[in-house]
């Protein structure tokens, strides 16, 4: 008789360690959901459309880069982004772009609806942001600033392109990234959502080529530097 009281009472102790093991895990549980939608809650993601039809610009209303921008044109060239490869994931995503406060996406056609890819993209950078990972996992310069090397022309151009042509480009969605000057010509990359924008060349000509030879007067012209073999072998070493 005894241990059949003993063995009730062992049971009904066992019973109460599981009890209390799982009133533990289910508080931690909702602790940690009420962390997660506590940074979500805060977070409202706005877009805003670009002159590429086929780029949106999304601002989450925290800075991304803040100081530079990082452009990754195909898959293979997100490697040193988290964000960049969750957004590659999403079905229908041609190319992304981070600028300082906002995040520019491109979708591969015109035949696909917005309407159809925002919320996987709205989920995508508010699940990141809510995670508190580090949106590049590795340090790469942008190549803008000025360096002792560059001659007083190039120093110009730079200075030109960094206070007057970029934030301009940037508010809608884009970036244009300096490559070189030669006999006269300033080579220009367009980023984000200046790429495959169909007024990029007007861009290129009646707004940058114009500006630039209205204060330097050794700018001859203006052209655009497309993605080469070389860039792609550059974008996808460690």
């Amino acid at each position: 008789m005894y241990g059949s009281f003993a063995l009730l009472y062992q049971e009904n102790d066992s019973s109460s360690v599981s009890w209390n093991c799982l009133e533990r895990c289910r508080k931690n549980l909702i602790c940690q959901i009420r962390m997660f939608f506590c940074n979500m809650r805060y977070m409202f993601i706005q877009t805003q459309d670009t002159p590429n039809p086929n780029s949106l610009k999304f601002i989450p209303g925290k800075p991304v880069l803040e100081t530079r921008t990082m452009d990754f044109p195909t898959p293979a060239t997100a490697f040193r982004s988290p964000l960049a490869r969750q957004l590659f994931r999403i079905e229908g995503v041609k190319s992304v772009f981070f600028g300082p406060d906002f995040i520019t996406v491109t979708k591969e056609n015109e035949e696909l609806d917005w309407n159809l890819l925002k919320p996987d993209i709205y989920a995508t950078i508010m699940d990141f942001f809510a995670s508190g990972l580090p949106l590049v996992t590795e340090e790469t310069p942008s190549g803008e600033a000025g360096s002792e090397d560059d001659d007083e022309v190039v120093a110009m151009i730079k200075e030109l392109l960094d206070t007057r042509i970029r934030p301009t480009v940037q508010e809608d969605g884009g970036d244009v990234i300096y490559k070189g000057f030669e006999d006269g010509i300033v080579q220009l990359k367009l980023q984000g959502s200046c790429t495959s924008c169909p007024s990029s060349i007007i861009t290129l000509k009646n707004g940058i080529q114009n500006m630039l030879q209205f204060y330097i007067p050794e700018v001859e012209g203006v052209e655009q530097v497309m993605d080469d073999e070389s860039d792609e072998k550059e974008a996808n070493s460690p």
